[in-house]
């Protein structure tokens, strides 16, 4: 008869968790891989969050001019 499966601690519960939250499961060459998830605020990605909530003379002050809305976008 097989030796039973101990119950995990708290701290051991706990430290999983966290790892489910810090890392996201993904499938390369039909392995599975732990990465990082990706950095999201409010549900959105930085560079959406950015795009949406920016004003132009902060996206100027940071570099970001890519993100700048044109004056040929009417």
């Amino acid at each position: 008869m097989p030796k039973p499966k101990r119950k995990l601690t708290a701290a051991e519960r706990k430290a999983r968790r966290e790892r489910r939250h810090q890392f996201m499961t993904i499938f390369i060459n039909g392995k599975q891989k732990r990465v990082p998830r990706p950095q999201t605020i409010d549900g959105l990605t930085v560079d959406e969050f950015i795009a949406r909530n920016a004003d132009p003379i902060w996206l100027q002050q940071n570099g970001l001019w890519e993100m700048m809305p044109s004056d040929d976008q009417t």
